[in-house]
């Protein structure tokens, strides 16, 4: 990524640098820095000009060269190696619709006596095979007010010293609803089945009434055994669920993408 370099920027450096000025002293007298100085210097000295000898104003022509030796088009030609890219695009096409990581592409075909670069072959994917290109984003659908509300766990700060000097650590029940956000923070120091079912029947009286629906992050007082298809549900809040006619629906192992981000009020 380059600065923008402007004509006048560059014709300034050189008439300073014509007229006798050391090259730290343009560069504090124009706020350029000293490097930009030499590259400007070092271009026009390329073109023919001299300290002096040339002292008229230069043309636009003279500092368009000037220019042209600064930023040289940058020609990058493709050798052997983006060739045996080229000879292997059907199996590395085939390993990438595989979810065959990149590196692991190319030690295959170093097994099969291919070598190729890793540099070369990540240009060539994703030059020409598209690799790497973000993914489309799917707008999650939140439904309707008051039927979801999503429930996590997690350590929370330390409380002050108690008389013995011990600084107690809690966790907490967060409850969040998929709509609104509004989110109802229930503080614990065990994170029982008991304790969870008190976290539910404040979340209660919090939002004024019941969720159609409690989604939980597999915590142990609520989950007994994690599955895509058939969970285990704590047989106690399962009972207490059926009871209170809200239904148990999990959230994915280390799935925290399944979420959608919004923002929130905390209570």
């Amino acid at each position: 990524m380059y600065r923008e370099v402007t004509m006048e920027e560059i014709k300034e450096v050189v008439l300073l640098w014509l007229g006798h000025s050391s090259k730290k002293r343009i560069a504090a007298q124009l706020g350029v820095d000293v490097k930009s100085v030499r590259r400007y210097v070092r271009a026009a000295y390329t073109v023919g000009l001299r300290v002096g000898v040339d002292t008229a104003p230069l043309s636009d022509a003279v500092i368009a060269a000037i220019l042209k030796e600064i930023r040289p088009a940058v020609i990058r030609e493709r050798g052997a190696a983006w060739a045996r890219c080229e000879q292997q695009r059907v199996q590395i096409v085939k390993w990438l619709k595989d979810d065959v990581g990149l590196m692991k592409c190319q030690r295959l075909l170093t097994r099969q006596g291919v070598q190729i670069p890793y540099g070369t072959l990540y240009r060539f994917a994703v030059r020409e095979l598209g690799f790497g290109g973000t993914a489309p984003t799917v707008p999650v659908a939140d439904g309707e007010p008051g039927k979801e509300l999503q429930v996590d766990t997690g350590w929370m700060t330390l409380l002050e010293p108690d008389e013995s000097g011990r600084r107690r650590r809690f966790k907490a029940f967060i409850f969040t609803p998929n709509v609104s956000r509004y989110r109802f923070v229930y503080p614990v120091f065990c994170e029982r089945t008991a304790e969870a079912i008190e976290a539910c029947e404040a979340a209660w009286e919090f939002y004024g009434g019941m969720f159609t629906v409690l989604i939980p992050d597999n915590t142990k007082a609520i989950v007994q055994r994690a599955d895509p298809l058939e969970p285990l549900i704590q047989r106690t809040f399962l009972e207490y669920a059926q009871a209170r006619g809200f239904h148990i629906d999990t959230a994915r192992v280390r799935k925290p993408k399944d979420k959608a981000y919004a923002s929130y009020c905390t209570s």
